[in-house]
Formats: structure tokens, C-alpha cells, sequence
């Protein structure tokens, strides 16, 4: 849980949204924001976060979805917090299967295989709990989420994470679509390469023990902000295994038994 604070003022919440602003806008990583947030402020980051979610909002994106992080106990416990976080998905962030990514799409990219579940019904009411929102996913795919950072280095406080959307810098949807009465998230074994070498193995136990308990989680920490879970998001529920670096060229692929594959590859060229 949140630490106790001094209030965070409007004018350091402005200079660090304006840090990531620029860094994302010129291509250049920028210092971590703890020195104007604090290094655990929840309060503070996400407002930070909420006020670059809705300037881009104002530019004509669309919230397509949420991003859960730090699901894993072990990157919890290095980071010094008790909980997961979450971040924005916009629509300009998806990728196909398959697809290549531009090598300048992302700052300082990283990728993991996850379950992805996409919502049939809202999940604005009720009590919120594993049932309800069990019945609320339509199905589930297997995906690879596309991490950036915009810190410098990756040199990341809770703090600088949430602010910078949670480190969201894409994601990509396996097309393989599985009800939930088919497929147990927990069990699933997940393996991917880059470049052919095995990079990264894990399990759904390892998100949160359950990733649908990931997704109750999100959905009351949505609600609760105002801003609930609609039919249609996609929610990326956690890292089944470690994250790992990718640099131009690579080529990523990654299979979650019982929902198949997904692929992505890195351009070698910067968009021109």
C-alpha cells in the first residue's frame, strides 16, 4: 500500500507529465520522475498518468483496453510495493500477428508472452468478484506485450513506471480465441523465443497465481477511479515469464498452451 506522503503539488505533477511528454515527442529517453513524484506515490503517479492519458485522448486516441504490471512477486518485492499496476491501452497500440514493428515505435523496447482477455460485458456494477467477472470475458488469447520505457535506462521507481502509462509501448493478439470454459489460465505453460532461442518460460500461476484474479483486481481499481472496464476492452493481464530486451531485427514468438501462438518482428529501419 501507498506510503504516507506530503501532497504532491499540481506544478511537480505538470513537470513530470512534461518529462515523459517530451521524451516521448522527441525519441530521447528522459530522467526517472521520482525526484518530482517520490519513488512510491500512487496518488501522484497515476495522476501523472491520467493527465498524459487524457491529452491523448484529446489528440483523437482511444482507450481500447487496460494493461496490468507487475504481477510478479518477485518484481514486486524489487520494486518495494505490494501490488500490480495498470496503465492505458490505446488504439494506435495494437499490432497484428505477424506484423513488424518499426524500430522507433518504442522506446527502449521489451517484450513478454501473456494471456489476454477481451470483455463481453461492462464491468461497472455488482460486486466485482472472480465469478462476475469470469462471466464477463468473452475469451482469451495469447499475446506479447511490447514494453517501453521512457525513463532513461529503464531506471524505474514504482513511482516513474506508473506515471509512464505503466511502461505500455504496444501489444500484439494471437488469433486463437478461447472461452474461458475451455481453457484454465492457471495451468497454461508459456514459452517464448527471440530469434529462435527460448528467452522466457512460465505459467499462469505465476500472474498473481491467477490471471483472472489480475483482471478482478483491475477491475475494481478501474471502477473505483471512474473509469470502469467496458465490453470490448482488452485487458493484458501480466507477464507469465520474464521480460526481456529486443533489439532491431529481432524476431519474437511465444506460445501459451491451449491458445496458441503470436509472433512479432522488430523493423531493422527507423520510419522515415
Amino acid at each position: 500500500m501507498p506510503r504516507n506522503h506530503p501532497a504532491v503539488g499540481i506544478d511537480s505533477i505538470a513537470a513530470a507529465a512534461a518529462r515523459l511528454r517530451r521524451a516521448a515527442a522527441t525519441g530521447l529517453p528522459a530522467a526517472p520522475v521520482r525526484d518530482l513524484i517520490g519513488r512510491d506515490d500512487v496518488n501522484a503517479a497515476y495522476a501523472v498518468q491520467q493527465r498524459l492519458a487524457a491529452e491523448r485522448i484529446a489528440a483523437g486516441a482511444t482507450v481500447v483496453g487496460r494493461k496490468i504490471g507487475l504481477t510478479s512477486a518477485a518484481v514486486q518485492r524489487q520494486l518495494g510495493v505490494d501490488q500490480p499496476d495498470f496503465g492505458f491501452l490505446f488504439d494506435d497500440m495494437e499490432y497484428a500477428d505477424g506484423s513488424v514493428v518499426p524500430a522507433d515505435a518504442v522506446l527502449q523496447p521489451r517484450v513478454e508472452a501473456e494471456i489476454a482477455f477481451v470483455l463481453g460485458a461492462d464491468l461497472a456494477e455488482g460486486v466485482l468478484d472472480d465469478a462476475q467477472v469470469r462471466g464477463a470475458i468473452d475469451h482469451a488469447v495469447a499475446a506479447i506485450e511490447i514494453c517501453g520505457s521512457r525513463v532513461a535506462d529503464w531506471d524505474i521507481s514504482f513511482g516513474d513506471t506508473v506515471a509512464d502509462n505503466a511502461s505500455a509501448g504496444g501489444y500484439v493478439l494471437g488469433a486463437r480465441r478461447v472461452p474461458l470454459t475451455g481453457f484454465d489460465p492457471v495451468a497454461a505453460e508459456m514459452a517464448m523465443t527471440v530469434d529462435g532461442e527460448t528467452v522466457s518460460t512460465g505459467s499462469g500461476a505465476a500472474c498473481l497465481g491467477d490471471p483472472v484474479a489480475a483482471v478482478v483486481w483491475l477491475a475494481r481499481q478501474a471502477r473505483d477511479l471512474g473509469e470502469p472496464l467496458r465490453a470490448g476492452q482488452v485487458v493484458l493481464s501480466g507477464a507469465l515469464g520474464p521480460m526481456r530486451p529486443v533489439t532491431p531485427g529481432a524476431a519474437v514468438h511465444a506460445t501459451v498452451a491451449g491458445l496458441g501462438t503470436v509472433s512479432v518482428t522488430f523493423s531493422a529501419k527507423e520510419r522515415r
